[in-house]
C-alpha cells in the first residue's frame, strides 16, 4: 500500500549529486530528506527559526533510507514529507521520493529527531506549537507515544 503525503518539495538532481555510476549518490537522499523537512516545517506554519527563537533545536538520532530505484542527473524528484509521530521529546518525519515525470518510487525512509535545549543540548519536550501545527496540517492523527 502506497503512503499518502500532503506535502512534497521538488528537487532537480544536479550533476554533482551523482556518482561514478551516474546515479544519485546514496547519501544525498538524506540531504533531500533534510531539505524537504525544512520546507515541510515552513508549510505547516512552524519554520525552523520558530524553534530557534524558543531556545530549542533538534538532533537527528536515527535515519533510514530504503532504496527502490536510481535517480539520475537532471531528473526532477518530488520529496514527500510528513511528521508521522511526535513523542515527548522526539518526532519522526516520514519521507518518500518519486521521480516526477513517471511517478517511479526512488526511495522511502524516515528521520527521528530529538528536541533539545540549545544551551544545554539536553532533551526537552517538543513544543506544543509544533504539535498544534502538525495537527492542523495533517488530516490524520500523528501525535502520541513515549520518547
Amino acid at each position: 500500500m502506497e503512503e499518502r503525503f500532503r506535502f512534497f518539495s521538488p528537487v532537480q538532481v544536479r550533476y554533482a549529486d551523482t556518482d561514478a555510476q551516474g546515479r544519485v549518490f546514496f547519501a544525498n537522499y538524506l540531504t533531500y530528506f533534510d531539505m524537504a523537512r525544512n520546507e515541510y516545517f515552513k508549510a505547516i506554519g512552524f519554520p525552523y527559526r520558530a524553534l530557534l527563537e524558543r531556545g530549542l533545536d533538534f538532533f537527528e538520532v536515527e535515519s533510514l533510507c530504503q532504496y527502490r530505484s536510481g535517480a539520475f542527473f537532471d531528473e526532477v524528484l518530488q520529496v514527500h514529507a510528513r511528521i508521522e509521530r511526535i513523542g515527548n521529546t522526539s518526532f519522526t518525519t516520514r519521507f518518500a521520493i518519486h521521480e516526477q515525470a513517471s511517478g517511479r518510487l526512488i526511495c522511502r525512509g524516515h528521520i527521528v529527531a530529538v528536541t533539545v535545549d540549545r544551551e544545554t543540548e539536553r532533551p526537552v519536550r517538543a513544543p506544543d506549537a509544533l504539535r498544534r501545527a502538525v495537527e492542523a496540517y495533517e488530516p490524520e492523527g500523528t501525535l502520541g507515544g513515549p520518547s
